[in-house]
This record gives C-alpha cells, structure tokens and sequence, in this order.
C-alpha cells in the first residue's frame, strides 16, 4: 500500500476500483466495442460506395441538396442499427445480463447509486436543433432540393444567420417578456420571503 487515501464517495475513485475488480469484464467491454466501431466504420463506407443518394460515391459537393444530406444520414442510420446497432446491443446486454447476475447485491446496490444523475447534456444538441430549423426555414424558402452550387456560398451562410435571427425572434421575444414576469413573481417574492424569515 502506498498510503493514499480512497474516496469511496469519488466516481474517479469508485470505476478505477471496480475496473481493477472486475478487469475481465472490462477487457471484454473494449474489445467489444473496438469491433463496434471497426463494424459500423465498415458500413459507412459500404454504405458510401452503394447508395444512390450521392450516386454511390461520385456525386460532388455542389451536387447535393439538404434534402439529399437528411436522406444520406437516415439511411446511414437505419443501415448501422440493422447490421452493427442491434447486434451489438443485444451482445452488450447479455454480456451485462450475465455479468451482472453473479455479483453480490451488496456491489449491485453501488452501481446502481452512480449510474444515477449522470447528465448528457451537450453543446451539439444545439447544433442539431439549428440545423433542423434551417432545413425548415430553406424547405418555406423553396431551395430545400435546390443543389449546393446554384448559389454562391454566401447565400447559404447568410441563410443559416436568418434562420438564427427568427430562433432569437420566435423564442427571445417570449422569454423577455415571460422572464421578468416569472422573476418578480416568483423568484423574487420567495426571496423576499426568505430574507424576512
């Protein structure tokens, strides 16, 4: 022992614990998922070479369309969860199944607690949105099939800015309005109510 105290109530300490623990598991967990990756790396590349939307590969970037991009990636999608997806997740849950069956309840209870509150929240959620929202704005403005090279690049970058500016006018106008409404009358008088108690 070197002498260094464990924080039981640390996640750090807690998964390099139980990795050392339970190693086998963890070795086989790596290498499942390094399969995962390699398989549905695989897909996307047969995927590129025999999908006609892109024409299998040879299409130009001024060829496509917005409408080609969300059929490319709904395809693409389908096709990884039908080859790579769902066989793999059935794999992961049997391998945890049966892993998980001979722990003691004791070690069930302490995963089960830090699995808990775990957020995903991510900036790239935002980006997502942004795009659905310009696909709906380019979609009213007539140009939602129109190819990439029919316009300067400017107009699809000043296209997005406006789909922006109606983001901030559809939801900013709403919430400076609502915002202030919800501060004085709830935030502040509860405030207030603290402060008299």
């Amino acid at each position: 022992m070197t002498g260094e105290k464990i924080d039981h109530n640390n996640d750090d300490d807690f998964w390099k614990r139980k990795i050392v623990k339970h190693w086998k598991a963890f070795v086989v967990f790596i290498i499942g998922c390094v399969l995962a990756a390699i398989g549905a790396v695989m897909v996307l590349f047969w995927y590129i070479e025999n999908s006609p939307i892109g024409a299998m590969g040879t299409a130009t970037i001024g060829e496509w369309t917005l409408a080609w991009i969300w059929e490319f990636f709904i395809f693409l999608i389908l096709w990884e969860l039908l080859i790579v997806g769902i066989p793999a997740g059935i794999a992961f849950g049997v391998g945890w199944y049966l892993w998980r069956r001979n722990m003691p309840e004791e070690e069930k209870a302490e995963f089960k607690g830090k699995w808990k509150g775990r957020g995903t929240a991510e900036s790239g959620g935002f980006g997502f949105f942004m795009f659905i929202v310009y696909t709906i704005y380019m979609y009213f403005n007539g140009d939602l099939f129109t190819p990439f090279d029919t316009y300067p690049y400017s107009y699809w970058v000043y296209a997005w800015f406006h789909t922006l500016a109606w983001i901030l006018i559809i939801i900013g106008i709403p919430a400076a309005i609502i915002l202030p409404i919800v501060f004085f009358k709830v935030w502040h008088k509860k405030e207030n109510e603290t402060q008299t108690t």
